[in-house]
């Protein structure tokens, strides 16, 4: 299986994913590589702690991990701290200023009466030295991490004006070496935005494939292998309930979800070639939106459900296209380089994150879809399976390269790329991500 079919089609893909003595990855930790030139100076203190208020969960680290990981922020590190206060009413803000911070996030951690413990953060502004943000929370030991998420929410917001998306959850495919030895296990998993506290939802001893989001964020349609050929399945996260959805002759595959919900635009060769069509999810009815010799796969829509994006390779080579759900006239979306695809489609529908060759090695890149200019923001060299965050401003992606697979996000206004913490097994290939 050549690297440019395992980047390209879905439809091949579980043929990769069956190959022994892949490479395997191990746990990494958040490693900022470049940063937004001008990114705002903040520093996130500590949390002071009273006495017998001792929490397994760090929030400060996990508040500074996820604004460090959006490229917008210059987080001083904590061992530049020029002090630790936990109120404002302890901040002698000329020394912040005389850093060179902006702003300023302070806060306590206490004891609760009712066994909880009382979380409370202050964001201030350094340089007119009064109070942006504010508040208290109660929250038991293991809903800790969500309001850390909640708490960078917050902050994020109230800087940039800007939706946060740190509580928000993905998903992806790990594969395994199974504990018997015999054969690899696959694994539907949902963790949070940072790749902390995963859930596995299904688990098979066959290929999972292209997991993907429901509008409403409550289901995840994907591809599973178990009857020993691609199906179309959708599942319920919270009862764990499912529906196959496509099981024809031949391929079934690349699910993508319409804005509305309603409808699955899927990758089908049951009448030849594979071509997009769309699955009506209330009637089941299944309606062609391609009908060409090539190999048309892994559609998206755009934000407004206008535009279905899909890659073909009906000009020899794997390019991105669109179409419109009637199935329209099709029109050509990519022209630099000889290889573009798996399209992913920002929510204000302005940028296309796409895995783009270049110089012979593939790397995660962003097209302004009205001046078609193409940015590289990902370090190569196979990176592959791009998702954008729900406020567009990071791409999550699966980073491939000498250490294995792993996740990996980057800053789409450029210069910040992190890997996510994995909290698999050191053996574990993660992959597919979807936000």
């Amino acid at each position: 299986m050549t690297r440019l079919n395992r980047v390209w089609s879905t439809v091949y893909l579980a043929a990769l994913l069956m190959l022994p003595g892949q490479a395997s990855a191990d746990d990494v930790v958040i490693d900022i590589i470049g940063g937004i030139e001008g990114a705002t100076p903040i520093a996130v203190v500590p949390f002071q702690r009273a006495d017998g208020a001792d929490p397994e969960t760090g929030i400060a680290p996990i508040i500074t991990a996820n604004l460090a990981r959006t490229g917008r922020f210059d987080v001083l590190p904590e061992d530049d701290l020029v002090a630790t206060p936990g109120r404002m009413e302890d901040v002698r803000f000329s020394t912040w200023r005389a850093q060179g911070v902006d702003h300023l996030v302070v806060g306590g951690i206490d004891n609760a009466t009712d066994g909880r413990y009382e979380v409370r953060f202050e964001l201030l502004d350094a340089f007119q030295g009064q109070r942006t943000d504010g508040r208290r929370y109660r929250a038991e030991e293991r809903h800790l991490r969500t309001l850390a998420h909640t708490i960078s929410d917050r902050i994020y917001e109230a800087i940039t004006d800007r939706e946060g998306t740190f509580t928000k959850r993905i998903a992806y495919v790990a594969v395994e070496q199974r504990e018997d030895g015999e054969g690899r296990q696959h694994r539907l998993v949902v963790a949070d935005s940072d790749g902390h506290r995963p859930q596995t939802i299904l688990t098979s001893d066959e290929p999972l494939l292209s997991p993907a989001w429901s509008p409403s964020r409550d289901r995840l349609a994907y591809v599973s292998f178990e009857g020993r050929r691609s199906e179309v399945f959708v599942q319920e996260i919270r009862t764990g309930e499912r529906e196959q959805v496509a099981s024809f002759r031949g391929i079934n595959s690349a699910p993508a979800w319409s804005p509305d919900g309603d409808r699955l635009a899927v990758t089908l060769s049951r009448d030849g070639a594979a071509n997009i069509y769309l699955i009506d999810l209330a009637s089941g009815e299944v309606r062609p939106v391609t009908d060409h010799w090539a190999i048309d796969t892994e559609a998206t829509w755009g934000p407004d459900g206008e535009w279905i994006y899909f890659t073909s390779d009906r000009g020899g080579r794997p390019q991105i296209y669109r179409t419109t759900p009637d199935g329209g006239e099709t029109e050509r979306v990519t022209y630099e380089g000889a290889y573009n695809a798996r399209p992913s489609i920002s929510p204000d529908g302005e940028r296309m994150a796409m895995v783009h060759r270049h110089d012979g090695q593939y790397y995660i890149a962003l097209q302004d879809l009205e001046t078609e200019a193409v940015q590289i923001i990902s370090d190569g060299p196979a990176d592959e399976s791009p998702s954008f965050a729900p406020n567009g401003d990071l791409v999550i992606y699966t980073a491939g390269g000498t250490e294995g697979q792993r996740l990996a996000t980057a800053s789409v206004i450029g210069g910040a790329v992190a890997p996510l913490e994995s909290t698999e097994r050191p053996d574990t290939r993660v992959r597919e991500p979807a936000w």
